[in-house]
């Protein structure tokens, strides 16, 4: 109802309120009493369509009957009962798993403490045999260098000696090669 003079009801049925204008006169666009029937079918429509309240009342007195009568108070019962619960969980359970649970956590981290050094030493050990081994190796490759430098000695004397019997052999060889040219020469004249 937006624009001029515009009528609003009140929740109550059948009191009829002008909103434009300020005073409390009842009237209608027309300027006539409140018995206008254009105002009492507004009021109507208006209880049927817009007032809510009935409705909400009778679901109110529902809740009520349902929750208080009906269920007798069951509801409060369980919510007594869990709060005993509760009371009791926070006054016998909760120490008791607390108490539990620091008893294990030093336990368990005595536990891991000495699992802890025992790795450590196992890994002291570990450090101990690959050094030693490193050690070794080294020892090893130092042999095996000092080997093939005598090796290499022992080859090149070797090569000496071959040489020089080569070259020796080659001497008897030109000899024999001369005295056997000589020969065949006396022979073919």
């Amino acid at each position: 109802m937006s624009g001029g003079s515009s009528v609003t009801v009140s929740p109550r049925k059948g009191e009829e309120f002008p909103v434009s204008g300020g005073g409390n006169k009842k009237r209608d666009s027309l300027g006539s009493a409140a018995g206008h029937p254009i105002v009492k079918d507004v009021g109507e429509i208006y209880s049927r369509l817009l007032d809510h309240r009935p409705v909400i009342q009778g679901e109110i007195r529902y809740f009520v009957k349902e929750f208080e009568e009906k269920r007798d108070f069951r509801e409060v019962r369980v919510l007594e009962n869990l709060k005993n619960t509760v009371f009791e969980a926070s006054d016998q359970t909760v120490p008791k798993c607390e108490q539990v649970l620091r008893d294990s956590l030093s336990e368990a981290l005595r536990r891991l403490q000495a699992g802890n050094e025992m790795v450590i030493r196992l890994q002291q050990r570990e450090q101990e045999e690959k050094q030693l081994q490193i050690e070794k190796l080294m020892a090893g490759e130092k042999q095996r260098i000092a080997q093939w430098d005598e090796f290499l000695k022992d080859q090149h004397s070797l090569r000496a000696v071959l040489d020089e019997e080569h070259t020796k052999a080659m001497e008897r060889l030109k000899e024999q090669y001369a005295i056997m040219e000589k020969d065949l020469t006396k022979h073919t004249l």
